[in-house]
């Protein structure tokens, strides 16, 4: 009896030993190169790096233009993108009926959510900036980028939707509230910290994209900044694949300080999200 414990607690040591093992061989290269990043690219961030527009064929100056064309990109993504990602959840996790029709739009979101993004781009070169005449603007690009975004966003939103359990909507109904009541007080609430994870999953590869925004809205340099949302834009993933491949003479430093400001964009974005997630879930009553 003792060897077989000792048995069963010498296999769940390795087993233990085996998942910390895997998940150093997981964790420690993605720190390795954040560190590097950090390493060769904090040098280059100073203020006048990011208030500045580029000089000198983008071998000096700033990346300021790239910032605030990534920010309105973000933006009109997520007023696009995120409504009709939660509106379709709603309705795929609390109004359709479980049928054909609906089995085959959660197979369509599967696989949208599989496709590259160059195949997105090449869609909305396509659809909006050649057929609708949007033109090589921000418009045509947070298009291209919402459409890439909403598998992501319906699919854990609506996931987020359906782990609120089911007691809920049965006490909301029996005291009288209409089925949308019940969504809009009691289901959405609950799934706030869900919803949000998909929402920011999604942006944040869309915020580092540049396949899509280089057919659609991204341009090599501006003199100003966008005027409106039909206007071109310069954005920091297309920003750092051309000064990375298509600049001769370029400081490592500037391309590894664009990088380490995109990176610091997506981690802004998490840290927001972290703070909201944290604030809905404390508000959870289960």
């Amino acid at each position: 009896m003792k060897r077989r414990k000792g048995y069963r607690n010498l296999t769940q040591r390795l087993g233990f030993g085996l998942l910390t093992l895997v998940a150093l061989m997981t964790v420690l290269p993605i720190v390795a190169i954040v560190a590097y990043i950090v390493y060769m690219g904090l040098p280059a961030i100073t203020w006048e790096f990011l208030t500045q527009f580029p000089t000198h064929g983008m071998r000096s100056g700033g990346i300021m233009p790239a910032i605030v064309g990534t920010v309105f990109l973000t933006l009109l993504t997520t007023l696009l993108c995120v409504p009709l990602g939660i509106a379709a959840a709603v309705y795929l996790a609390e109004y359709a009926t479980e049928n054909r029709f609906t089995r085959l739009i959660r197979l369509a979101l599967i696989t949208l959510a599989g496709i590259p993004s160059v195949v997105y781009g090449l869609f909305g070169l396509g659809m909006f900036v050649i057929f609708f005449q949007m033109g090589t603007s921000i418009l045509a690009a947070s298009l291209t980028l919402s459409i890439m975004t909403l598998p992501v966003v319906i699919t854990t939103a609506e996931e987020a939707m359906r782990s609120v359990p089911q007691a809920f909507r049965t006490v909301s109904t029996s005291l009288g509230a209409t089925s949308w009541k019940t969504v809009r007080r009691i289901i959405l609430p609950e799934a706030l910290p869900g919803i949000l994870t998909g929402v920011i999953l999604g942006l944040e590869r869309a915020a580092g994209e540049t396949a899509p925004i280089l057919f659609t809205g991204a341009v090599f340099s501006l003199p100003t900044l966008p005027s409106s949302v039909l206007s071109p834009t310069m954005a920091l993933p297309y920003h750092l694949y051309v000064i990375a491949t298509q600049v001769p003479e370029m400081p490592l430093s500037i391309q590894y300080g664009t990088a380490l400001v995109l990176l610091g964009f997506v981690l802004i974005l998490n840290i927001i999200a972290t703070i909201i997630r944290s604030r809905a879930r404390a508000r959870r009553q289960w």
